[in-house]
C-alpha cells in the first residue's frame, strides 16, 4: 500500500495504463506466434498474410508506445528473416562484407 498520496496516485494511473496496453501487446505477441507457427508448418502461402498482420500489430504497438521501437524493429527482423529462410532454404547466411583479418605472427 502507498503511504503518499502521489504513490496512490501513480499507482492508480499506472493500472490505468496497463489495462489500456494489454490488448495492444496481447495482440502483436498473438500475431507473431501465428506467422511463426504458419512458416514453421512450411506453407508459404498461408503465411504472408500472417507475417504482414504481424508487422502491423507490431508497428501500432511501438507507435502507441506499447513497446519500444527498437523492440518492434527488432522483432519484425527476427520474423522477416525467419519468413526469408524458410522461402530460401539454401541461404543460411549473409555474406561477409569484407574477408577476415589476416593473423599477425609475431
Amino acid at each position: 500500500m502507498a503511504n503518499k498520496m502521489a504513490a496512490a496516485k501513480y499507482i492508480r494511473a499506472s493500472q490505468r495504463r496497463r489495462l489500456r496496453n494489454k490488448p495492444v501487446r496481447s495482440r502483436a505477441r498473438t500475431t507473431v506466434r501465428e506467422a511463426q507457427v504458419a512458416i514453421s508448418s512450411g506453407d508459404l502461402n498461408e503465411s504472408e498474410p500472417l507475417v504482414r498482420e504481424a508487422l502491423v500489430a507490431l508497428d501500432r504497438a511501438a507507435q502507441r508506445g506499447v513497446i519500444h521501437a527498437n523492440n518492434a524493429a527488432r522483432r519484425k527482423s527476427r520474423l522477416l528473416r525467419h519468413l526469408h529462410r524458410a522461402r530460401n532454404p539454401e541461404t543460411t547466411r549473409r555474406p561477409r562484407v569484407r574477408p577476415p583479418e589476416p593473423v599477425k605472427v609475431p
